[in-house]
């Protein structure tokens, strides 16, 4: 047997059997390596294509400077949260992801409840934003079609239709095509990246109209009604959108070899890919805006493409590069779908979701969990179908896409935290260990950049506020919670267990057997 041969059967060995300590059977097939991996996590982040989406709000905002220079903040804040997920996903490489590290972290009394709240948490905010990114994807197809033929008219239940298809062919390729993912992934990468240049060298040197530096980096303007200060902070979190779902590699470690290592590689690298590609991104579209009105009032629906139309004075032109993000979309659709569907299989598994028996069953032949698909395709399509009733109902699913992400986020570095004080986890052991000091500071200032940025998304961004402009997502995160407290009450109260804390135990301080009883007490509830 030659020496990669032995060393990748070694790390599958490694990664089942830690996965075994945790308390779950291996069922998922061990396909994606580092650099799919990587591909698979930028392609759900993206973070310049996100951006695109957000550019007039934070325009209006602060203007370009505070946008630009809050991105670079959020880029620095969003690695210390990065940095802290990745280092618990080195220890407890597991599916379950965020809820699971709080099972794991937090004190015995509470940790059944908190892990269970986290989970619905991540599991909304991933089917939210599976159902945004088809959203976007449509109005990128119909804002295509109008700018090509200015007489057609978008209408909202052709932008639902369209996004079906995109939800269609991720779950098509999800279940026909997972033992591809990681060649897609790595594809994905490709085509991302030289999209990307593609865009910046297109508008920047067609362009005939550039903003001048001052505009871009330094003038400050406000057409919020809010106050001076107040615009600045909605300008400074908007591009926030841009950077968050960098947990994907997470809950794809029980398909990653050698998950311990690569997984938070993979997790910090599409954050360092997604900074950079988002910054230059920002810069490039600022100096592109030649008239904010026209692009924030485009009859194509979609800013960015009147962006590109502005620069290139081309239809066709504008739509190969509203093609690209297109591609990207469809991508990213397809990442989205494995990791909530994953996600899914992982919460039933744990017997934290009703049917659960039925959505964690895992498909023999192609070693996938086809009940958590389908249902992962259900949901986002149903998400999509409230905007055939209500454009406010539907901006509520996309703050809360965001919401979900970021309060997931919150709830592990908290644990963390308390964990360490109490002094039942100081030290993690993993291959992504931090010194305490710095697993501690960079804790709390990830904890302090989330708890704020999930207070702020409640805010309107504008004034005076009205029924159609007010921000809703309070409401939704309620809704969450009213759901997650019926479900407890109604099937998870006395089946939910997260990973086995007495098998966790062993592995790490290389014992079998130490530790109470607490883990096997929990177990029981589990089968």
């Amino acid at each position: 047997m030659a020496d990669h041969e032995k060393g990748a059967f070694g790390s599958h060995v490694a990664d089942d059997t830690k996965l075994e300590n945790m308390g779950y059977q291996p069922e998922l097939k061990r396909s994606f390596g580092l650099l799919g991996m990587i591909g698979f996590s930028f392609s759900i982040v993206t973070c310049w294509s996100a951006l695109g989406g957000v550019l007039v709000t934070g325009v209006n905002a602060g203007g370009p400077p505070v946008m630009i220079w809050g991105w670079v903040g959020i880029c620095c804040v969003s690695l210390c949260v990065a940095y802290s997920m990745a280092e618990m996903c080195s220890e407890y490489p597991v599916a379950g992801g965020q809820y699971s590290w709080v099972y794991i972290l937090s004190p015995k009394k509470i940790r059944r409840q908190f892990s269970y709240l986290t989970g619905w948490f991540m599991i909304i905010g991933i089917l939210a934003m599976g159902a945004t990114n088809s959203f976007i994807g449509a109005n990128f197809v119909l804002g295509q079609a109008n700018l090509a033929h200015p007489s057609y008219e978008i209408q909202r239940w052709h932008t639902v239709l369209v996004a079906y298809g995109f939800t269609l062919i991720a779950t098509f390729i999800n279940m026909w095509g997972a033992k591809l993912l990681d060649r897609i992934s790595k594809v994905a990468l490709i085509v991302n990246i030289v999209a990307f240049i593609v865009t910046i060298v297109t508008i920047l040197a067609t362009n005939k109209n550039l903003q001048s530096a001052s505009f871009v980096f330094k003038d400050f303007q406000n057409f919020t009604g809010f106050s001076t200060s107040f615009a600045g902070v909605i300008g400074i979190l908007q591009p926030a959108f841009g950077m968050c779902c960098y947990d994907a590699p997470a809950h794809m470690t029980e398909e990653l070899k050698d998950a311990g290592k690569e997984a938070p590689r993979a997790m910090v690298l599409s954050v360092y890919i997604g900074a950079l590609t988002g910054f230059i991104f920002l810069i490039a579209a600022c100096f592109c805006i030649s008239d904010i009105d026209s692009v924030a009032n485009t009859p194509t629906l979609v800013p960015l493409i009147q962006i590109y139309y502005d620069s290139t004075n081309s239809v066709a032109g504008s739509c190969i590069l509203a093609s690209l993000i297109v591609i990207i979309d469809i991508g990213c659709a397809n990442a989205l779908l494995a990791e909530g569907s994953r996600s899914l299989y992982a919460f039933a598994r744990d017997r934290g979701l009703p049917f659960s028996t039925l959505i964690s069953k895992v498909e023999s032949k192609h070693h996938v969990p086809v009940a958590a698909i389908l249902l992962g395709t259900v949901i986002q399509m149903a998400f999509n179908s409230i905007y055939f009733g209500t454009v406010t109902g539907f901006n509520t699913v996309i703050a809360i896409a965001t919401q979900g992400f970021y309060l997931s986020y919150a709830m592990p570095l908290l644990a963390r935290l308390i964990a360490f004080f109490t002094g039942s986890h100081r030290q993690l052991t993993g291959p992504w260990a931090l010194k305490p000091a710095v697993s501690v500071t960079v804790n709390c200032v990830g904890l302090t950049y989330l708890l704020f940025a999930c207070i702020t998304f409640n805010f309107p961004s504008v004034y005076p506020v009205s029924s159609e402009n007010m921000n809703y997502t309070s409401a939704a995160v309620g809704a969450i919670m009213f759901v997650a407290a019926v479900t407890w009450f109604t099937t998870a109260r006395h089946r939910f267990s997260g990973p086995e804390v007495e098998g966790i135990t062993a592995m790490v301080e290389g014992v079998l057997g130490s530790e109470s009883d607490e883990g096997k007490g929990e177990k029981v509830v589990k089968t």
